[in-house]
């Protein structure tokens, strides 16, 4: 296959610098094999989503992101609900998007063969999940899990660390907000029940990893139409960091203070029997603080895998 329009958006900074260098690779790859490549890449993330929507407009056979879960999120935001198929060159620390997939991480090569296939095949449709204020037009498209509670307040710490990459700086982040944490004050409303209490952990998955691939819902499906949400009752510090390593192979769903529902929205509210949760993040990307209403669209991305 060749002679395909395909826009490129590389993080340069992606994976420690890593992302620059397999995104040039890709570009030659990509010419090499004969498609017209549009590189989009801009100075920072917003000026790069600004670049792929213009360049949709004037007609792109796929969108290609290099870099970790922040670009992934960068091309659903830019490619949910259209036809345009989505390429990912996962080169970021945690790819937890990637991982779900079971896509190539930092492999260009096998990256590039995997697109190429998904272009000849269709790709796959996948679900995508659109967050916003409950009572404003303004939203935001994810693909993995959207966040807000203990892990949420880790992940922004996480994000300001320089040092170490992936579930390393997670758990760095994890150890400093343990010191100050008190559980939230949560009201989930979801299909057909609501969920009222104080609790530690609250996660609306439609990938089953997240925090650089700890399997915070690991029986999620991206395209089964349906939300995974998890929700960790009140914990002490010490219940908290007991069962904190269980994430990893996603038996903290078998404790007693968990607890996984399914439903296709989710609202997600303060309730005053507790604290204000910390702000939402998805895909490692900041959304905002609640509430905020969350509902799968089935199908809504065409991934190249």
């Amino acid at each position: 296959m060749s002679g395909l329009r395909i826009g490129v958006v590389i993080n340069p900074t992606a994976g420690h610098g890593r992302g620059e260098a397999r995104g040039r690779h890709l570009l030659a790859a990509v010419r090499n094999r004969g498609h017209t490549i549009l590189d989009l890449t801009a100075a920072d993330l917003v000026s790069a989503e600004l670049h792929a929507r213009q360049a949709v407009v004037h007609g792109l056979d796929a969108l290609v992101v290099v870099g970790g879960d922040g670009m992934v999120h960068l091309g659903a935001n830019v490619v949910a609900g259209t036809d345009l198929p989505l390429g990912i060159v996962a080169a970021g620390n945690g790819n937890d998007v990637a991982r779900a997939m079971e896509l190539p991480r930092h492999d260009v090569r096998a990256a590039v063969a995997v697109i190429e296939s998904g272009l000849e095949t269709g790709g796959r449709a996948v679900d995508a999940v659109i967050v916003g204020p409950p009572d404003y037009s303004a939203h935001e498209w994810y693909l993995g899990v959207l966040s807000c509670g203990f892990d949420a307040a880790v992940n922004a710490r996480a994000n300001t660390l320089s040092w170490p990459g992936g579930s390393g700086g997670y758990v760095r982040a994890l150890m400093a907000e343990l010191r100050r944490f008190r559980p939230y004050g949560y009201r989930i409303t979801l299909d057909d029940e609501a969920w009222e209490s104080t609790g530690t952990l609250v996660a609306v998955a439609n990938g089953s990893l997240f925090g650089g691939g700890m399997r915070i819902a690991p029986d999620s499906r991206m395209d089964d139409g349906l939300l995974d949400v998890v929700i960790a009752g009140p914990l002490s510090r010490r219940e908290l960091l007991g069962i904190f390593p269980k994430v990893y192979s996603g038996a903290h769903v078998h404790h007693p203070a968990c607890t996984v529902l399914r439903s296709t929205s989710v609202l997600i509210e303060h309730s005053h029997v507790g604290p204000v949760p910390p702000a939402a993040f998805a895909d490692g990307e900041r959304i905002g603080p609640l509430p905020l209403r969350v509902e799968v669209r089935p199908g809504a991305v065409r991934l190249l895998a």
